[in-house]
């Protein structure tokens, strides 16, 4: 569950089947009192208009929409005393693009395709803005995403790097003390090499931040780091000495960092012209 803010009102967005959904309960709040939003949703949903896309959708997406029903619904919408519930048109149809949630954050949820066109019923400024906060809030989970893929593959070369330490540099019968010494002095090594401070260093001027500065790197160098964990597990088996392999792996952070930034900004210059 997350939320967007859309004017002044806050939506909510349901992860469910893998498929996100939002509140039209929210979305109608915003228009209008609470306690009139159940009223605002069975307008929309008697329109003719809106059965017909919503059975073309289910059409679309859903093998198993109960077809016969659907045109027993179309056949009476638009009439006076045609009336339908959310629950109803779920119960009868089989469909899947309406959801009734109770508890904590109850209320009628829709496929986005579905909200969206329901952001009409709102106002068609409402609906831009909507499919504005939507997009963005997209946008942000995928950089997200991107960061965690990189931060697991920075962990999984971590155990290739770590793998290479003890086959070439921890001799047998070191105490744990003396081996933990050797990982730290290792990991340092990288740590020295791409962000120019070791581990203590670095917590010693941010007291107050959880984690190490590992968690606080950015897309570009967690994908460096990635590299020379790879590259320091060669020299290491190549029996390359510690000082020695320090100067090379800053050397080639520093290449490497400059040729990432450079790809950035070239995305963002075409993102901007587009």
């Amino acid at each position: 569950m997350t939320k967007i803010t859309v004017g002044k009102a806050e939506i909510t967005i349901l992860n469910y089947q893998e498929n996100d959904y939002i509140s039209l309960t929210d979305m109608a709040n915003a228009k209008e009192s609470e306690s009139r939003a159940a009223d605002i949703i069975k307008n929309w949903l008697r329109n003719r208009y809106t059965l017909e896309f919503l059975g073309t959708w289910e059409l679309i997406h859903n093998p198993n929409f109960k077809v016969v029903e659907f045109d027993h619904f179309k056949s009476q919408a638009g009439l006076p005393s045609f009336t339908m519930s959310v629950s109803e048109w779920i119960e009868k149809t089989s469909a899947i693009g309406l959801i009734v949630k109770k508890g904590k954050y109850g209320g009628t949820y829709a496929h986005k395709d579905i909200a969206f066109e329901f952001g009409s019923a709102i106002s068609v400024q409402f609906k831009l803005y909507l499919i504005q906060e939507f997009q963005n809030l997209k946008e942000k989970e995928q950089k997200q995403i991107g960061w965690t893929a990189k931060r697991e593959l920075a962990k999984i070369n971590y155990h290739i790097h770590t793998d290479a330490i003890k086959q070439n540099l921890i001799p047998d019968k070191l105490s744990q003390k003396q081996i933990s010494q050797v990982y730290s002095s290792e990991a340092d090594v990288l740590n020295v090499a791409l962000f120019g401070v070791t581990a203590k260093e670095w917590r010693d001027i941010n007291p107050d931040l959880k984690g190490n500065m590992r968690d606080y790197a950015n897309i570009n160098q967690l994908i460096c780091l990635s590299n020379l964990e790879n590259i320091n597990a060669v020299f290491i088996n190549e029996n390359i000495a510690q000082s020695e392999r320090l100067i090379k792996l800053n050397q080639i952070a520093i290449q490497q960092m400059k040729i990432l930034q450079k790809v950035e900004n070239k995305m963002l210059t075409f993102k901007e012209k587009v």
